[in-house]
């Protein structure tokens, strides 16, 4: 059990029979196993977009000024120090290639007409 963060680029947005948004296009471009800063990071954008509640199997849509934002933030060391019981340790150095990777893939998918959604599970 633990943290697994997911990032998709995606196409089709549609409701669902149960009222849950769904694409009819979905490709997983990013995976990270506990990697909390960047966790914490999408839940504050998630909360500064207005959500409440827990932070868990929700998506939150990543535009290409998000991405730029993320890459300054993970550049600079600037990351926050997040914390959950599943969460794992802050590893920022460990993450660092495999972060600004997914930024350039998710970039390449949004030029490419895709939307970019991240979504965690704990």
């Amino acid at each position: 059990m633990g943290l697994d963060q997911y990032a998709y680029a995606v196409t089709g947005r549609y409701i669902d029979e149960d009222g849950n948004v769904d694409w009819e296009d979905k490709t997983e471009i990013g995976y990270w196993r506990k990697h909390p800063s960047l966790q914490g990071y999408m839940e504050s954008l998630w909360r500064d977009r207005g959500n409440e509640g827990d932070f868990n199997c929700v998506a939150v849509e990543l535009s290409d000024e998000d991405l730029q934002d993320l890459e300054v933030a993970i550049k600079g060391g600037a990351m926050p120090e997040t914390q959950g019981f599943f969460f794992g340790i802050n590893a920022d150095e460990y993450y660092f290639d495999h972060d600004l990777e997914f930024i350039d893939t998710a970039r390449n998918q949004i030029h490419n007409g895709y939307e970019i959604i991240y979504t965690s599970w704990w």
